[in-house]
């Protein structure tokens, strides 16, 4: 699979974000829409158990893991190219604090304006030793997940990213398989004892059955990523998940649209406050078809998402091209 790289792309990190977004969808839009706490022994009660199990704090962790070896890629290249990365990592993620701030005040759960102060208080550790960082950055995620001080993860979750993009663990991947494979099955061994633990646990009221899910969640996340790496190693499955990469390559425009397309059928269909857990997934698998139609559709004309286009130029101070240069001929 080549870490399915072109053009200086590697394309196995544009299929986990897409995989990210996913997860995280079935999350964010539960505040969005007002849904309440729904009574036991009901299908709701079954899905509320099925997301705190699998999916809460399992794809944010994921997606802050990834802005980590976006941030180490960003600046490798930048410094490649002899430019000031420094400068334009902090232009870079000024711009996205700014983008967070507007996205706050329809997404009070938002998390761009934490990754942008995350990646300020990560940014010296770009230039320690990948073994001290490896060192600092599992220790914080074991204390902090340990203690379950959620807002915090973050911070060790990027600096993990930024260090495995100091590794090179996602160049070449398709000769690191037998790696992939030993990591992907002790995490997974690792899910299954702390998820039946939590699964004993689970109650509306029982806060140790939310303490073990954030405690716990780092492990699942790996797990996710190590067996989609695994599943990309399959050619036909490379192929039915395309449109999931091109759902990951627009992150950034896909992550702000869910929010808009969250609010916008809410006010449509008039449910804030009404809408049941289960109707909650009926609402994400229409969004996840709008998006992901959408995103393979503009990725064949244009080069960036809108989002991205935006953020690219404001960070270089110079809009690059949006428009394929295919498409630019054929319209000649």
């Amino acid at each position: 699979m080549n870490s399915i790289k072109t053009a200086n792309r590697i394309h196995t990190l544009d299929y986990l974000r897409g995989f990210a977004l996913l997860g995280i969808l079935l999350v964010n839009i539960l505040p969005l829409l007002s849904v309440q706490i729904t009574v036991s022994l009901t299908a709701d009660a079954s899905y509320w158990k099925f997301l705190y199990l699998f999916v809460e704090g399992r794809f944010y962790t994921i997606f802050s893991f990834l802005f980590g070896v976006s941030f180490y890629l960003f600046i490798t290249r930048a410094n490649s190219r002899r430019k000031n990365s420094t400068v334009l990592f902090l232009r870079r993620i000024l711009v996205m604090f700014l983008m967070g701030l507007i996205h706050f005040s329809f997404q009070p759960g938002e998390a761009l304006t934490v990754y942008a102060v995350c990646g300020l208080l990560v940014l010296p550790f770009y230039k320690v030793k990948k073994e001290t960082n490896l060192m600092v950055g599992l220790t914080l995620l074991i204390g902090l997940s340990v203690l379950a001080i959620k807002p915090l993860l973050p911070i060790p979750l990027i600096l993990l990213g930024l260090t495995a993009g100091q590794y090179q663990l996602f160049e070449d991947l398709a000769s690191k398989k037998k790696q992939v494979a030993f990591f992907t099955g002790m995490m997974g061994v690792l899910s299954v004892i702390g998820l039946v633990y939590q699964y004993q646990q689970a109650s509306f009221e029982n806060y140790t059955f939310y303490h073990i899910g954030i405690m716990i969640g780092p492990a699942v996340s790996a797990f996710y990523v190590g067996m989609l790496i695994l599943l990309l190693n399959i050619p036909v499955i490379q192929r039915i998940l395309t449109p999931l990469k091109a759902y990951g390559r627009m992150a950034l425009t896909n992550y702000l649209l869910q929010t808009a397309l969250i609010l916008i059928i809410g006010a449509m269909l008039d449910v804030f406050g009404q809408i049941t857990y289960m109707e909650t997934l009926y609402v994400c698998a229409v969004i996840y078809g709008i998006q992901l139609a959408f995103s393979s559709l503009w990725l064949r004309y244009f080069q960036f998402g809108p989002f991205e286009w935006i953020w690219r130029g404001l960070t270089y101070l110079e809009m690059p091209p949006l428009v394929k240069k295919e498409t630019r001929k054929d319209a000649k």
